[in-house]
Order: C-alpha cells, then structure tokens, then sequence
C-alpha cells in the first residue's frame, strides 16, 4: 500500500507537468491541492530515499505554483 500511495504522489505532480506543457493550460487549483495531500499522505508510509523524492516532487509542485501567479 505505501508504495500505491508514492506512486500516486508521483503520478499526480507529473500529470500536472505533463498537461501543462502539452495543452498550455494551468493546472487548476484543485489539481493542486490534490497533488499536494497525495503528497502527504505518502509521507506516512514511505522509506527514507521515497522521502527525498517527496520533497522533490513538493518543489516541482511549488515551482509549478509559483509560475502560476
């Protein structure tokens, strides 16, 4: 289960990425916020090397915010 709950993370910020670059479009703040609770959610139940990539995806994920404003 902890591994269906990184691989969620992971998912979430690359299809954010992805739609981003292919449509043009901003993700919209829902996808957002889902992005970022599958983050934490995976937090909980992950090894020490999945938490860095963690905090990876949360600085993507804020970058991605950021350009956003």
């Amino acid at each position: 289960m902890e591994n269906s709950l990184f691989e969620n993370a992971r998912n979430a910020v690359n299809r954010m990425t992805k739609n981003r670059n292919k449509n043009g479009q901003e993700p919209s703040q829902q996808d957002m916020q889902a992005a970022k609770q599958a983050i934490q959610s995976a937090y909980s139940q992950c090894s020490q090397e999945e938490k860095q990539e963690l905090q990876q995806l949360e600085q993507r994920l804020e970058a991605e915010h950021n350009s956003m404003r």
